[in-house]
């Protein structure tokens, strides 16, 4: 909208995200709208996730007269709402009263609960269940093969985010982040997870910052306002670098090789933090028969209904089906299988008639 306004023409185009945020944080405070519970008489639906794609089937669902209930394996929940994204970008005691919303339309929430491994599935459906959404995100981050890559100081960036807002919340200690203070270090990647990892790393107290990207400004795929706000809090890029070999001593990282177009050469570092993509884990399709996945291990899904996968019964939604995109694109999709879930839920019961 901010891109398309006409007003970009002449002066400063209407600021729609702000208003947007304070409309909602103004109807947080003050809580103006609230949701009429309906009787849950159409069905019972298990969501595994409680990440965008799971928050949003369940409250979606639950206000059309469904019994949901979500699984989660963290502690709290919110998935990558409340570990992924950096506090300045996100503060969780939004999460926290997005979720408690969710709590309000009838929904219960099991956390701490690893589907795949405390309950399958198939559990759920024995448990009485009619469907079952997988909204498990992709848990799973990518690594590379460099020489070295196993030193103590080769960090996955997903996992950095995690413990620091861990310790934001009082979670955990300091001593327990990978980002110590004064740590020189480089972030691998391009995207808005680089951005992010950046940026925390600076905030955790790390002396220096840079970011290698292997590709031209041009071709990084993190969001320009992204990138911006990153330069302008001190974290430096550097272009058309690829690192080719980690090296330390006694297993510890010590320093990175570097290659450019131009040449060769060593760079002092204290932590490397990865993120160049993650893909799904296998935890749930590999103890749940019939889902079947595509070649990189995201789940095949159904044009009608909406988002069923091979397993009859069984949906799935956001990150899991296809590369990571945007929470909102995440939620978006996540409406539409809601749809396919009570269309099927609703075919079953007057089948079962």
């Amino acid at each position: 909208c901010v891109g398309h306004c006409v007003l970009n023409a002449k002066k400063r185009p209407i600021q729609v995200g702000k208003l947007e945020r304070f409309a909602a944080d103004f109807d947080g405070n003050m809580g103006l709208i609230r949701d009429k519970i309906p009787q849950k008489t159409r069905g019972k639906v298990a969501v595994i996730g409680s990440g965008p794609a799971g928050l949003t089937v369940a409250g979606d669902l639950a206000r059309e007269g469904f019994n949901v209930m979500i699984f989660e394996g963290e502690q709290e929940a919110g998935g990558v709402l409340m570990y992924g994204i950096p506090e300045y970008r996100l503060p969780k005691d939004v999460v926290r009263k997005e979720v408690k919303k969710i709590e309000a339309l009838g929904v219960t929430f099991i956390t701490q609960c690893m589907v795949g491994q405390a309950i399958t599935v198939d559990d759920m459906f024995e448990q009485g269940f009619d469907a079952v959404f997988i909204g498990s995100g992709t848990a799973l981050p990518k690594s590379l093969d460099t020489p070295g890559y196993t030193l103590r100081g080769v960090t996955q960036s997903s996992y950095f985010l995690r413990m620091a807002s861990l310790c934001n919340t009082g979670s955990i200690g300091r001593e327990e982040v990978p980002v110590k203070q004064g740590d020189i270090v480089g972030v691998i990647g391009g995207g808005n997870v680089a951005m992010d990892a950046a940026r925390t790393a600076l905030r955790m107290g790390a002396g220096k910052v840079y970011v290698l990207f292997r590709r031209t400004i041009d071709q990084m795929s993190a969001l320009q306002t992204e990138y911006n706000e990153a330069v302008e809090e001190g974290v430096e890029f550097l272009w058309e670098t690829t690192v080719t070999e980690f090296i330390g001593s006694n297993g510890k990282l010590e320093k990175i090789k570097i290659k450019t177009p131009e040449s060769e050469k060593f760079m002092p570092i204290d932590r490397i933090l990865l993120a160049i993509g993650s893909r799904p884990a296998n935890r749930i399709v590999s103890t749940t028969s019939g889902i079947e996945v595509d070649d990189t291990g995201y789940v095949i899904t159904k044009e009608r209904p909406y988002g069923m996968t091979t397993r009859k019964g069984v949906f799935a939604g956001g990150d899991v089906v296809h590369t990571p995109q945007t929470v909102v694109l995440a939620m978006k999709e996540a409406k539409q299988v809601a749809k396919g879930i009570a269309q099927f839920v609703d075919a079953k019961k007057l089948l079962e008639e």
